[in-house]
């Protein structure tokens, strides 16, 4: 970016600054798509501190940002102003980050705070990588804040609504921009991420936003059915269909009739119930157990899933009319791994509800949280993969207050304790991206077991060839294509504006293998973009 483009800035909901060309992104997308680095709480004395944020937009422009005790102002998200950390641990001389060929460096030369990056005590200057920065750097200053070094895409959100769902990171964001989309159309919609991410939350989302909010929401688990119950599970019984079918029963689609039906792990469906619900799809009625007439229902189907259904599709595991059916609309909901700046909300959320159920919601009264919560305990929370995302994290509030029940602080038990240390260093998924021989380890993988980071290594390993990155990955093109458009620090070459290809063929000569290195998308794909703008 050059400095000519940072000129006549213009001010946004949480207080950071987009250029020139950030502006023109907006302009024509709805939202930028340039992401900065920024500093988001994860943990302050003042809980209701926690999730305040701060864009480093002067990094951008070559500028050091200052952090200490009196600046910068950390903002909560959708807010135009906001506060200091203002906490007596922190010097009031502030440490210094400055922005480096795509990296960051920590220089403390001249402050007294202490400094914590991701475990580690840090003396004199840290550099934090590109991948670092997309994982999330977990900084504790003076055993007092914690506070998380990362990403984000400055937006404007529509902070009328969260639809219950907790967060401000960019990837909650976009899945309330989605649920805004889609609520008051009857199309169907697949919902997919990883195990605990909060699928069948979102489902409620969309059904309660929509026009059929006064209506019945039922939620069915089809991996918990088996299939030999199915049909009438599903689409109920009349009296005397069977021997000891002393009644009619309604089955899960009657009871949604004219509301939302939310099909859960939609995936585990065994191939004799995916027929069934292909005709429901088809022909909106279902048959009950025992029943030579049909009956009409009038719902909105939803459906979530972990599993990669277009591989199984591609191997006759899940039928391909059925996905197609499923798939009006899809979202992709984020690994916890991918929305870290939020873990402090949610923990904070989680915490409270179980300490309110425990009559010790009490603890939130203090004016200084360090008298029953520490900060290091935060630290080592938002250090943790998460592997079981949200749920998990969930869990682990409700095993932090009950076995610290009646205790004058919270303490980490024996068992969160082990939890905590399976902690995989987010390093080894780096270095473990390298291409992978087919011969040696030929079978495919889910979406769900491509950790960012290794798609990030894998796409620049390659140098952003994606059949190559693919099969480095063992997963098909197809997953490779979900698992980018879930990745908000992955772009392609269709979310990059006219100003920028301009300006990097400019600085490169035309030299497409230095625009690809630059730019980091695809070559064809990029090649393509130059031609329409008549760059060759």
């Amino acid at each position: 970016m050059k400095p000519s483009d940072l000129d006549a800035s213009t001010r946004v909901g949480d207080g950071s600054t987009l250029t020139r060309i950030e502006q023109e992104r907006r302009s024509g997308s709805g939202r930028p798509t340039v992401s900065l680095p920024a500093l988001t709480v994860l943990y302050h004395p003042d809980l209701r501190r926690v999730g305040d944020r701060v864009v480093l937009s002067e990094l951008a422009s070559g500028l050091d940002a200052e952090i200490g005790r009196q600046r910068p102002q950390f903002c909560p998200p959708g807010h135009r102003h906001g506060e200091p950390l203002a906490d007596r641990g922190l010097s009031r001389q502030p440490f210094r980050l400055r922005a480096i060929a795509g990296e960051v460096e920590l220089d403390l030369a001249s402050t007294r705070t202490r400094v914590v990056a991701d475990g580690e005590r840090v003396a004199g200057v840290r550099r934090f990588t590109a991948a670092a920065l997309e994982r999330g750097v977990v900084l504790e200053l003076a055993r007092h804040v914690v506070v998380l070094l990362h990403r984000h895409t400055p937006s404007v959100e529509n902070t009328r609504e969260d639809f219950g769902l907790v967060g401000a990171s960019d990837g909650i964001v976009r899945v309330r921009a989605d649920v805004r989309r889609v609520a008051d159309l009857d199309v169907s919609v697949l919902l997919r991420g990883e195990t605990g991410t909060g699928k069948e939350l979102v489902a409620a989302a969309i059904h309660r936003a929509g026009p059929r909010r006064d209506q019945p929401f039922v939620a069915v688990n089809l991996g918990a059915i088996p299939a030999s119950l199915a049909a009438a599970e599903l689409f109920g019984t009349v009296k005397g269909a069977f021997t000891g079918a002393a009644r009619s029963t309604e089955g899960y689609f009657g009871r949604a009739n004219g509301g939302t039906l939310f099909l859960d792990e939609v995936g585990e469906a065994p191939p004799e119930l995916q027929v069934m619900l292909l005709r429901v799809l088809e022909t909106s009625e279902i048959f009950p157990v025992g029943s030579q007439s049909p009956r009409r229902v009038d719902l909105r189907l939803l459906a979530a899933t972990d599993a990669d259904l277009e591989n199984l599709a591609q191997g006759g595991g899940f039928k391909a009319p059925l996905l197609h059916r499923l798939a009006g609309y899809e979202i992709w909901l984020p690994p916890l791994s991918r929305r870290r700046d939020d873990l402090g909300r949610l923990f904070i959320h989680f915490l409270r509800q179980e300490l309110q159920a425990l009559d010790e919601g009490g603890r939130f009264d203090a004016a200084d949280a360090t008298t029953w919560l520490a900060s290091g305990l935060c630290a080592r929370l938002a250090r943790h993969d998460w592997p079981g995302n949200v749920r998990q994290l969930r869990n682990a509030a409700r095993q932090l207050a009950i076995g610290s029940r009646g205790k004058p602080t919270l303490e980490i038990g024996e068992q969160l304790e082990r939890q905590l240390a399976s902690r995989v260093d987010a390093a080894e998924h780096v270095r473990s991206a390298a291409p992978v021989s087919a011969a040696a380890q030929p079978s495919r993988r889910k979406p769900a077991e491509v950790s960012t980071d290794e798609l990030t290594a894998a796409l620049r390993a390659h140098r952003w060839e994606l059949s190559a990155a693919a099969d480095a990955l063992r997963v098909s093109r197809a997953s490779l294509y979900m698992l980018i458009d879930r990745c908000s620090g992955v772009r392609t070459a269709g979310d990059l504006d006219a100003a920028e290809i301009r300006y990097a063929h400019a600085e490169t000569g035309g030299d497409l293998d230095a625009m690809v290195d630059r730019l980091e998308v695809s070559k064809n794909a990029l090649r393509r973009r130059v031609k329409e703008l008549d760059l060759v």
